[in-house]
């Protein structure tokens, strides 16, 4: 049986004197997105300086992640996340092979 998920490593980076609030937002996603039915892992970790931000993403599929990106809560996070992010949301898409 051919395995679709699709793993996601997303990163962010907060402006200088926005990591708080950085860390506030993308605490905020956690809960609504594990509660996704196609979200198998939703991890969130902080590097050691605290300006970073990284998600560690497993879904069913391709298809199940495009319906995250269009939810309303992410929708919300990258809308408020305009002004305090150091550089764009680094996003890559990956796939196990072994």
């Amino acid at each position: 049986m051919e395995d679709n998920s699709i793993i996601v490593l997303a990163t962010a980076k907060a402006k200088n004197g926005s990591e708080a609030e950085l860390e506030q937002l993308t605490q905020a996603l956690v809960e609504p997105t594990r509660a996704e039915q196609a979200c198998i892992q939703y991890d969130l970790h902080i590097s050691d300086d605290k300006k970073s931000f990284m998600f560690y993403e497993i879904w069913t599929s391709k298809e199940a992640l495009d319906q995250h990106i269009a939810a309303p809560h992410l929708q919300n996070f990258l809308e408020k996340t305009k002004g305090i992010l150091a550089e764009p949301l680094d996003v890559t898409l990956w796939k196990k092979i072994s």
